[in-house]
């Protein structure tokens, strides 16, 4: 029997909340008893609060301590910035959890493939440190630069941290003790950035140290995208500052068949969110339509995180059995069923199992 559990959900954007209903109804149906503090952020939070990232959001992940999220449109270029980016910084969860793995049944080039990108959440290039060329500290450094810059550039600012640093890599070599993992692959480009991505390795090198049954291997992060796409076996759980976990995670996402089976989690000190690594996909929105894959494995890390690995493994056993046969699927995995009966479906599987 599983024990009760109170978790904000966040719907999200476009097809969000008709994925979240979705989830909610596989979980109750495979007798996790969860109960839970939804709140609005996002487009949708707009035109009520002003905001897309209201307060009561915060406050309610900071209480209840965990929290399950549905995609959330970011505009491109113009508008309000990353809610997904804003949530990360505000609540502290500084290492990005991102497993890619493969499915049976889910067409790829590749097969077998097992690995976990852990990502650097707070720092780097995405801190948001950025100034306009008009402004006076934009032409300050560019004035530091002593020709290096051109005067008309705009300005982004690469922090990369001790602190930082040292918490996500201690994350991921914990991660890789708990999951049995073997090697933990720190990867950036510090034979350029030898300052800022220098420091990352040199903090990850000491943190290895304290984990002497994990093996610590380092590489440059252009070698490692032609790597993961040639030899990916030699690979186990990887980790990188910020910017290159974002891009290293996609495509770990396309050796695996796409955004539609990647799951992630935003981790921090006693508080977690759990959320699908795919877009809002706005187009598709009340079509019943859009493949829940994603967000189940999202909910799947997340019953894992609350301690119920029994009903995790067996949720995590339904999705992939339901994807082998192809019958129940979205038409994205070759099948015709619609995203609640596809939920429906990973019940009834889920129920054999038991």
């Amino acid at each position: 029997m599983a024990n009760e559990h109170r978790v904000t959900l966040i719907p999200g954007d476009g097809t969000g909340p008709e994925l979240v209903e979705t989830v909610k109804a596989v979980l109750a149906g495979i007798g996790a008893t969860i109960h839970w503090d939804e709140v609005v952020a996002g487009e949708s939070a707009m035109a009520t609060f002003g905001t897309p990232l209201p307060e009561n959001v915060l406050e309610s992940v900071r209480k209840n301590k965990v929290a399950l999220k549905g995609p959330i449109t970011t505009p491109i270029g113009t508008g309000f910035r990353s809610v997904n980016v804003a949530l990360r910084k505000e609540l502290s969860l500084f290492a990005c959890l991102r497993p890619c793995k493969s499915f049976r049944g889910v067409k790829s080039r590749y097969s077998g493939i097992d690995l976990v990108f852990v990502r650097e959440n707070t720092e780097d290039l995405y801190a948001g440190v950025e100034f306009p060329n008009s402004s006076k500290e934009a032409q300050q450094i560019i004035a530091w630069g002593k020709g290096k810059i051109f005067p008309d550039a705009g300005i982004s600012i690469k922090p990369i941290s001790k602190t930082g640093t040292e918490r996500v890599a201690r994350y991921a070599f914990e991660y890789a003790v708990k999951n049995k993992r073997k090697k933990v692959t720190a990867s950036t480009k510090a034979n350029i950035m030898k300052v800022t991505d220098g420091l990352f390795y040199e903090v990850c090198r000491e943190v290895s140290k304290e984990y002497p049954t994990i093996q610590y291997e380092e590489r440059l992060v252009d070698n490692l995208c032609m790597q993961l796409v040639v030899k990916p076996e030699l690979y186990d759980v990887l980790l990188f500052p910020n910017l290159y976990g974002d891009i290293l995670s996609d495509l770990g996402a396309g050796l695996i068949g796409g955004l539609g089976i990647a799951p992630g989690a935003n981790m921090g000190n006693g508080i977690a969110l759990f959320e699908a690594v795919h877009g809002s996909a706005p187009k598709y929105k009340g079509l019943n339509k859009v493949n829940p894959t994603a967000l189940l494995l999202s909910a799947k890390l997340m019953l894992d995180y609350l301690g119920e690995s029994s009903i995790a493994s067996k949720l995590e056993q339904a999705i992939e059995a339901v994807i082998a046969e192809g019958t129940h699927t979205t038409y994205d995995l070759g099948g015709k069923a619609g995203t609640k009966e596809m939920g429906q479906a990973i019940v009834a599987r889920f129920k054999k199992l038991a």
